[in-house]
């Protein structure tokens, strides 16, 4: 999910002494115990921000923006968070890392900087969350890859709608040919600023055609006009700037069986809480050496353990 501001949000994660005391008699994450240094520049990084203080975590005051622009603060609750453009990132994270040698970074910014940020992640040696789409993916499992950094990679955080995904896959693998000859519609509705298309309705998309459906991504109908979705597609007013709607609708070839699978997200919570599992998630990996590297929202949630 690209930030509606172009806006990174980078997400530190950093065990205090006494949490490091607390690990040897518990696999459990105490989320009381970690700090975070969160992007809050967007609307994206206030909902991670919020999500991350219910759970319990501690905001560390830096984070990163993707405008060059003069380092400022941002009042993020009583705190102030300083605010550090493109050109001080990787001096700023580097020495952020000797204070907190053990973190876990989260990305959420627009398509065409995900490469390089992974690039730069990996550098570093930081394991990291991805949840932005777009980007050259086969380049970015590559980088994390070469670089036998840990990562989360996944372009969708919401673990409700990933399990759906899941239950997908698991229904394309075992009754390949069930749709064969059914025709599909789909359509997929985000706000203005998500400038590429779903990469959830992509990956059902894909399930669908192991399922038989013929069906070419062009075929999606991208809706980003707000009018369309207040009127056409019925997203409240209110989430305008913050929905994601979907629905795939497929009729048989007579035309006399239809299904229709939707599912409709209001706001950013649902992946705002997401991200902070899965950043819980990794750090337990990092911390106990697991021979896996890279990992996604479904490795999460089959983990269980989440709030």
């Amino acid at each position: 999910m690209a930030d509606d501001h172009n806006t990174a949000v980078r997400c530190l994660l950093e065990p205090s002494p006494s949490y490091l005391k607390l690990i040897s008699f518990s696999h459990w994450v105490f989320p009381h115990e970690i700090d975070i240094v969160n992007g809050c520049t967007g609307k994206m990084g206030k909902a991670v921000a919020e999500a991350a203080v219910s759970a319990g975590l501690q905001l560390v005051p830096v984070t990163f923006s993707s405008k060059e622009k003069p380092s400022r603060t941002l009042q993020v609750g009583s705190m102030d968070m300083h605010v550090h453009g493109p050109s001080e990132r990787e001096y700023i994270l580097s020495s952020v890392l000797d204070e907190f040698p053990n973190l876990v970074l989260v990305d959420y910014t627009v398509p065409d900087a995900v490469n390089d940020n992974a690039e730069l992640y990996c550098k570093l040696g930081v394991p990291f969350v991805m949840g932005t789409t777009g980007g050259d993916r086969e380049m970015l499992y590559k980088t994390v890859q070469d670089a036998n950094v840990y990562a989360v990679l996944s372009p969708q955080m919401g673990k409700q709608v990933v399990a759906f995904l899941a239950a997908m896959e698991i229904m394309a693998e075992q009754f390949p040919g069930a749709f064969s000859g059914y025709h599909m519609e789909v359509m997929e509705s985000h706000q203005a600023g998500k400038l590429d298309t779903s990469g959830t309705a992509k990956a059902v998309i894909s399930c669908f055609q192991k399922l038989g459906v013929s069906f070419n991504l062009k075929q999606i109908k991208k809706i980003r006009d707000p009018k369309k979705q207040l009127d056409m597609v019925g997203v409240p007013e209110e989430y305008l700037s913050g929905h994601a709607f979907h629905l795939y609708h497929l009729t048989s070839p007579d035309e006399t069986v239809s299904f229709e699978f939707q599912h409709n997200v209001c706001g950013r919570s649902i992946y705002a809480e997401g991200t902070v599992d899965a950043a819980m998630f990794l750090y337990k990996k990092v911390q106990s050496k697991a021979d896996k590297k890279i990992y996604n929202m479904i490795d999460v949630l089959r983990e269980g353990n989440m709030r």
